[in-house]
């Protein structure tokens, strides 16, 4: 086996795990919904309907996911608990390629920008910083030079964190200090970043409730700065998401994308949740590609998101 195949092969090692938890109480509540039947008829739709929403598919996905097997159902006649599965895998399958957002196949963006910057945004809690710390160590890994910038100044701790991460890879590090303006250290990092040549440039954000005007003015100062340097900066806006927290995440997705131009996602904490149906919903309701997931807490262990491997995982 040859190392790439080796690496591979822990991938998908790590996603199965990772999802584990999402898999034994998806199963159990579709399973409890069937069982004894000897055919899924348009009654056992309402308790299938339970289970979806129970593990945290929101109602609007699964209204889609259930009008879908409704209409097999309708046409087939019969279909039997073994029959069931291999339809409600293929119909969710459907589902997110209706999305038209295509799965990423490389870590590194297929672009000439340099530096390419990205800006991380999202509530506090969510694992924001480690995110950018596994992000910095993969950029480092693959050869690229990597600068990060401290911009959630408003609280110690985050400084403080994202400053080992950037030791930890060995990759470049700006901040100014908690309580300074964070638009002067996106601006600073980017000046940094041109003049070293950098590949990448991450941008930490403060993390404070979604809904509140203040943050996302600052968000748009920050943009709007970071282009007096880089003038199509950012390239990347990722909201990174927690999924352990299910339908609030969701809640934060549709903040964020109502007034921030997120164009990346990062789906956090899958290993140690049992409401991976999540994943499912946002990728259905939005025309925003799930870039990554955290299935481990190791520096190794934020991966790429496939949706074809994400719904072998759960249905294997």
């Amino acid at each position: 086996m040859g190392f790439f195949d080796y690496f591979n092969k822990n991938k998908k090692e790590d996603l199965e795990k990772g999802l584990e938890p999402t898999k034994n109480s998806f199963f159990n509540k579709i399973t409890k919904a069937v069982a004894g039947k000897s055919k899924i008829d348009i009654e056992s739709l309402d308790d299938i309907e339970e289970a979806l929403i129970m593990s945290d598919v929101s109602l609007d996905t699964t209204i889609k996911i259930i009008n879908r097997l409704e209409a097999r159902i309708e046409k087939d006649k019969y279909i039997n608990e073994n029959e069931l599965y291999q339809v409600l895998k293929y119909e969710i399958e459907e589902l997110l390629n209706e999305n038209k957002t295509e799965d990423i196949d490389s870590i590194i963006p297929k672009t000439d920008a340099k530096p390419y910057v990205i800006m991380v945004v999202g509530v506090n809690g969510v694992g924001k910083t480690t995110t950018i710390g596994k992000l910095a160590n993969q950029f480092k890994n693959a050869g690229k030079n990597v600068i990060l910038g401290a911009g959630d100044t408003f609280r110690a701790a985050a400084v403080n964190q994202l400053r080992i991460w950037a030791e930890r890879s060995d990759v470049g590090f700006v901040e100014k200090g908690q309580n300074a303006d964070p638009s002067a250290v996106a601006f600073d990092t980017l000046n940094s970043a041109v003049a070293k040549n950098a590949d990448f440039v991450i941008i930490d954000t403060a993390g404070r409730l979604q809904n509140k005007t203040g943050l996302m003015q600052e968000l748009s100062k920050i943009k709007n700065v970071m282009k007096k340097v880089v003038p199509d900066a950012p390239h990347e806006v990722l909201l990174v998401l927690d999924a352990s927290t299910g339908q609030n995440a969701l809640s934060q997705a549709k903040e964020f994308i109502a007034v921030t131009e997120v164009n990346a996602i990062a789906l956090t904490k899958l290993d140690g949740t049992a409401k991976g149906g999540v994943v499912i919903s946002i990728s259905d309701q939005f025309k925003v590609p799930i870039k990554y997931i955290g299935v481990g807490e190791q520096i190794d262990q934020l991966q790429l998101f496939n949706r074809k491997a994400f719904i072998d995982s759960l249905f294997g």
